[in-house]
């Protein structure tokens, strides 16, 4: 891809790496520089990965303002054969952000204008100076000041990350008046926030048959203790065929991981409420207060771009290898859950995971008697319909590539490799040729 409002290549690290970092922080949304490419997209690669890693995280550590840590990820890839280094920057909430040398100017404050990061006018740094968010949780007096922290102590030594004698400060639990914020009672030993988890006997709220609360305790431990529920709950079911023996699970184990800490770290704490979890007869609802964050379309947040509401539990989550990279949450529930399964209000986000009891048996022998010419009609009472359309779209084009199946059939890529493996699993599918030149021929027993 060209570089574009969202997208940055450079050859090298150099001395305009803040420069940009800053523009993303100020830009809606953030965005993504990649270091080892050209201009033009072409993979270069970088030498000493690791080392250039640390001085990157070093440099927008130290000078750049306000603090932007748990705002950015930089990692390694590979493309081509060869390391590159990407660095993912979230939008702040304490904009503008600017260069520590040059302070709150136009010299210091940038925002991404297309494929460059522009100045930014004395007016545009006082309209977003007057707008800067000061009720966030960082900025929040803690409702108690004698809080201890031996469970985050454990979960990082666990992570092997020692908490040393600074780290309320280094983690950011302190506020502007030097007292311990709500960040830190979030993350304290003992607190007031209680995490719910409940099922019901049918489909409504009506009949309460159990009701859990995980919490008063550090937000970290109470992640992994309903986690740990969520588990125990999705069931597996169990189906003997002629050939195998088929296990799956009520609802996809990632997802529902994601959906958990995802509503976790994004909860708006500001109403008091930690998110709820609940079981119905036909499905998992997981609920999080505050809605949208200000700016943010339902579009960008279905493609994973990413305004945490506290950059501070962001990071301790990071730390804990809770979050894998800012913005990859939503992208992999969609995976498995349509857009369909999110209900956006203005005071809450609720996902909504059906209960999955779709009969996925192996056709086997079944089928291969029956396939014949009624392949298309015989398969489709046997599989999902979406397996079926599959099949009807590689009888007319048996050539068609993946992603001409995905934007055909809206579905993602690898909702459509998992029905084809599916398919070929069933012997009703078989690749004749390579990946790029070959095609699938729909089996036919004679």
């Amino acid at each position: 891809m060209p570089e574009n409002h969202r997208l940055e290549y450079k050859q090298q690290l150099n001395e305009s790496l803040e420069k940009e970092v800053v523009a993303f922080l100020n830009y809606l949304g953030g965005g993504i520089i990649y270091i080892g490419l050209d201009n033009n997209g072409k993979v270069l690669g970088v030498e000493n990965s690791d080392c250039l890693q640390l001085q990157i995280k070093d440099r927008i550590k130290n000078n750049i303002s306000p603090s932007c840590l748990g705002l950015f990820d930089v990692i390694e890839e590979t493309l081509e054969g060869k390391s590159v280094i990407k660095i993912i920057i979230a939008s702040g909430q304490e904009r503008p952000y600017y260069l520590k040398k040059y302070g709150m100017s136009e010299k210091g404050a940038f925002i991404r204008k297309g494929s460059a990061a522009e100045p930014m006018t004395s007016k545009m740094i006082e309209e977003l100076f007057a707008k800067r968010i000061r009720n966030s949780i960082g900025k929040i007096k803690s409702p108690r000041q004698d809080l201890k922290f031996e469970q985050l102590r454990i979960y990082y030594d666990s992570a092997g990350k020692t908490l040393n004698s600074q780290f309320q400060k280094t983690l950011e639990l302190i506020n502007e008046d030097g007292k311990l914020n709500y960040v830190a009672y979030l993350l304290a030993d003992n607190n007031n926030i209680s995490v719910k988890v409940a099922r019901y006997r049918a489909e409504d709220r009506v009949d309460l048959i159990q009701s859990e609360e995980f919490g008063f305790c550090s937000l970290i431990k109470a992640t992994k203790q309903v986690l740990d529920k969520i588990e125990v709950e999705n069931k597996t079911f169990t189906k003997i065929t002629s050939k195998e023996r088929i296990e799956r699970k009520q609802w996809n184990t990632l997802a529902l991981r994601e959906a958990v800490i995802n509503a976790m770290v994004h909860n708006d704490y500001t109403y008091e409420l930690a998110p709820k979890f609940e079981f119905f007869s036909d499905r998992f609802e997981v609920t999080s207060y505050g809605g949208l964050p200000q700016g943010l379309s339902k579009d960008e947040f279905f493609q994973g771009i990413s305004i945490p509401r506290s950059k501070e539990l962001m990071r301790v989550f990071r730390d804990m290898e809770l979050v894998e990279q800012l913005g990859s949450g939503i992208p992999r529930i969609l995976i498995s859950y349509g857009k369909e399964c999110f209900h956006f209000s203005e005071n809450y986000i609720r996902m909504s995971f059906p209960i999955s009891l779709e009969d996925e048996q192996t056709v086997g022998e079944t089928v291969g008697e029956t396939v014949g010419e009624t392949v298309g009609e015989t398969v489709g009472e046997t599989v999902g319909e979406t397996a079926r359309g599959i099949l009807n779209r590689i009888k007319e084009n048996p050539s068609v590539t993946r992603e001409e199946l995905s934007k055909k059939l809206n579905i993602t890529v690898r909702g459509v490799e998992y029905n084809l493996s599916k398919l070929k699993k069933m012997g009703i599918l078989v690749r004749e040729g390579s990946t790029k030149s070959g095609k699938w021929i729909v089996v036919t027993k004679k």
